[in-house]
């Protein structure tokens, strides 16, 4: 059978979603512990691979097993093997053909910013002490929206699929002293999000026109962008699929 998974992981002690040989990743310790519970090879699928740091709320993932065990006890034995910042929030059984990464439609991540500096919660939030003009930032971000190339928000000099993204949304949000920047696309690059944020930080700051985050969009050349937000402010939200979807 077919089951897809809905995870939630803090990031802060992996080395990213992808499985990398000798190192701490959330793909690596799901399929080990699966393996275990299941007593067979485990291949986990994810729909977004988030890099080293970045936590999640609603990563999907999906494996074929041979077991017979029901969605529930997998849920329920996985999440009693799982260390505590892995955790499974639902599980199902789907289509043979679903594909947790190939069949979502858009994926969201939310960035957060704190406007002061943290001792609790410094873990999922940049705290940054400079005054920011955010309505300059929300203008700012409305270059993003649309159907184009994301050349120069990329942190890899290539990507196999394209630089092409369909960014569906992307909007600045208040409450109280943190500032939230939440954006969903059909697909991400390699540190695309950070990188927006860091640029529309430099506007914030008066450090880059409202203008000029277009011209770096045009340019398709990574040193147009400005600073790359770190890691550990941003999260995967959710990943949405059609609604027929099983």
């Amino acid at each position: 059978m077919n089951v897809k998974l809905v995870l939630e992981y803090d990031g802060t002690d992996f080395h990213g979603w992808q499985f990398q040989p000798g190192l701490r990743t959330v793909q690596g310790v799901i399929e080990e512990r699966l393996g275990k519970m299941l007593g067979e090879p485990v291949r986990l699928i994810g729909a977004g691979r988030t890099d080293a740091g970045v936590h999640a709320l609603g990563q999907v993932a999906h494996f074929h097993t041979g077991s017979r065990l029901s969605p529930d006890v997998i849920q329920r034995g996985l999440n009693a093997l799982l260390p505590p910042d892995v955790a499974v929030l639902r599980s199902e059984t789907v289509l043979d053909a679903f594909h947790a990464r190939f069949d979502a439609r858009s994926r969201c991540y939310r960035y957060r910013i704190s406007r002061r500096r943290r001792a609790v919660g410094r873990a999922y939030a940049w705290s940054v002490s400079y005054s920011l003009d955010v309505e300059a930032m929300q203008r700012a971000a409305q270059a993003f929206p649309g159907r184009q190339s994301f050349a120069s928000f990329c942190n890899v000099a290539s990507e196999r699929s394209g630089y092409i993204c369909h960014v569906t949304a992307c909007s600045w949000s208040a409450h109280d002293e943190d500032l939230f920047f939440e954006v969903a696309s059909d697909r991400f690059l390699r540190g695309m999000v950070r990188t927006m944020v860091g640029t529309l930080l430099e506007v914030g700051r008066g450090k880059m026109s409202v203008e000029a985050v277009q011209d770096a969009l045009r340019a398709q050349d990574r040193r147009a962008s400005r600073l790359t937000a770190p890691a550990h402010g941003l999260c995967l939200v959710r990943v949405d699929y059609d609604k027929d979807e099983p």
